[in-house]
């Protein structure tokens, strides 16, 4: 195996998760919830009275949180490379969510909140996540 050091970001890696953490940590002191994201979005498919604004506010910084931080960093934010087509994204994104309502919650409420938490459900589904991340990884670079 070898790395592609062009693309190796340790420091904004350790930068994202650092800033992950404390922003799960944050939100469930601040307001008793998991910051799961597709609870979060989900939410907002059965909206409850007074539950709607938070949760869009949270989904709209997600997507403008990027923009900005390209415009504050231009050398350092570049855009993704997504070797696939349109339906293969798509098909990903159906896959996904299925699992996390099959599953009960995403990567991020299960992996960061549920573990913090030493949920034994969220020990299991992120067990599952990443042993079939691996599996996944395997299959496709040696064999197709």
């Amino acid at each position: 195996m070898t790395i592609d050091w062009t693309h190796f970001t340790p420091w904004g890696s350790l930068s994202g998760g650092l800033l992950l953490g404390v922003a799960s940590g944050l939100f469930i002191l601040i307001n008793g919830r998991i910051l799961g994201v597709s609870g979060i979005l989900g939410g907002l498919l059965a909206p409850r009275s007074g539950d709607v604004a938070w949760r869009l506010s949270f989904l709209v910084g997600m997507a403008v949180a990027p923009l900005v931080a390209a415009s504050l960093f231009p050398a350092s934010i570049g855009l993704p490379r997504i070797d696939a087509g349109y339906l293969t994204i798509a098909g990903a994104g159906l896959l996904v969510g299925f699992g996390t309502r099959y599953g009960s919650g995403c990567t991020s409420g299960h992996g960061v909140c549920g573990l913090s938490r030493l949920s034994p459900r969220s020990l299991v589904s992120t067990l599952t996540f990443m042993g079939a991340g691996f599996l996944m990884v395997y299959l496709l670079r040696h064999f197709i």
